[in-house]
């Protein structure tokens, strides 16, 4: 079995997906626009060969690369795990008439208009959304709409360049934030709470499914500095609660084509129990998502996927064992972290339902909360009471504290 990766090494995650590949007896081919002599070392084992490309993002260049540096090798999958290359992805398995999802099928992932519009199609419900690409446009969209609404790009990922709009005045401000992206969704605001459906799928058919609950909406974390963002997964997903999102999930698959693979689609619980999709991904959820997944069942999804991408089976036994909270912890201040307060004694109190503490240290430069979800380092805790695991992930979001100047 002979597979093309795309960009093994960004996100870092990625080395873990290469990883999966090799131990499932993958040969992996890499792309990517790290030079070879940056490769980190603990990928280099993984890899059968390398192929350096000027600019990953550079779609045709990197076909015509690829095609050349790998003429005369019978290459059986072309698969990509990062938002940006998925479509990428599919160009190259069209190119070479490999088996996998086409362009079209993708596109329907990484368009969040066109994806709605599929959705709807099916009969499932959406919220109401425009495609924008001038500021006159999301002007009319929004009058349309109403407010509150919410204005993001048409192929963003991970909630950059989302922004809640309030009012017109609020909408004016909102404009100058978004000049540089091409094309935005004007959308309908939902109220209720904000889940993930994650799924590991064959032909479709999910293999494996994880919910997720963001505390808070992704929308409020990105608007407010102060907040630690903390997401849950849920140890009891089949719970009449949640079970309108199983089967929202399930049936969004359908309506998209969704063929081998990791899913990651966001939705929402309105207050009378109805289930609203939001937008989904063909690919697998960021920010440390499919590590939670791992210590909720004690698996290795890594691997997992990779049996699935390349053998079309998933071995694992998955038992539900835990809720597995994930808080980013964002430092006071700016500039380097100079103290920490809080944390032994959080430590003593989580005892052994932590599981990861990888927290910044002083000394250590403050990331740009406004850029990443990641923060200033995180905590990992499990415990199969809801109850408990939610009370401990707060403990950390609010008790431990960084400093920096």
């Amino acid at each position: 079995m002979r597979v093309v990766f795309l960009a093994p090494t960004f996100p870092p995650e990625m080395i873990q997906y290469t990883r999966g590949l090799a131990e499932v007896g993958a040969k992996v081919y890499g792309i990517a626009d790290t030079r070879p002599e940056a490769l980190p070392r603990e990928l280099k084992p993984y890899l059968h060969d390398y192929l350096h490309v000027p600019r990953i993002m550079d779609e045709d260049d990197v076909i015509n690369r690829a095609t050349k540096w790998l003429q005369g090798v019978s290459v059986d999958r072309v698969l990509a795990n990062w938002e940006p290359l998925v479509i990428l992805a599919a160009r190259m398995r069209e190119r070479w008439g490999m088996p996998g999802m086409s362009s079209d099928t993708v596109r329907g992932f990484r368009d969040k208009q066109l994806m709605k519009e599929r959705v709807q199609a099916a009969g499932l419900r959406v919220p109401k959304s425009k495609r924008c690409t001038s500021e006159r446009e999301i002007r009319a969209a929004a009058e349309e709409i109403g407010y509150p609404l919410i204005v993001k790009p048409i192929a963003g990922a991970g909630s950059a360049d989302t922004y809640r709009v309030g009012d017109a005045k609020e909408l004016e401000k909102t404009l100058q934030l978004v000049r540089h992206v091409p094309e935005c969704s004007c959308e309908e605001y939902i109220t209720g709470e904000e889940y993930t459906f994650d799924t590991v799928s064959i032909g479709g058919k999910p293999a494996y499914e994880n919910i997720a609950s963001y505390l808070p909406k992704p929308i409020e974390a990105r608007s407010n500095e102060w907040i630690s963002p903390v997401i849950i997964t849920v140890r009891d997903m089949y719970q009449p609660k949640l079970k309108p999102g199983v089967e929202l999930g399930r049936n969004v698959l359908k309506a998209l084509g969704m063929g081998d693979g990791f899913t990651h689609m966001e939705w929402f619980l309105t207050p009378k129990g109805e289930a609203v999709f939001g937008e989904i991904g063909c690919r697998p959820g960021g920010a440390h998502l499919v590590d939670q997944m791992n210590y909720t069942s004690d698996i290795d999804l890594f691997r997992e996927w990779a049996r699935v991408a390349t053998w079309r089976s998933f071995e694992a036994h998955v038992p539900r064992k835990y809720n597995v909270g994930i808080v980013f912890k964002r430092a006071l201040g700016q500039g380097r972290i100079t103290r920490i307060t809080g944390l032994n004694d959080w430590l003593r109190e989580a005892g052994p339902w932590c599981v990861e503490e990888k927290l910044f240290r002083p000394g250590q430069q403050r990331r740009n909360w406004k850029n990443t979800l990641l923060s200033d380092g995180h905590v990992v805790v499990r415990h199969p009471d809801w109850d408990e695991a939610y009370r401990l992930s707060f403990a950390a979001a609010t008790d431990i504290t960084r400093f920096a100047q």
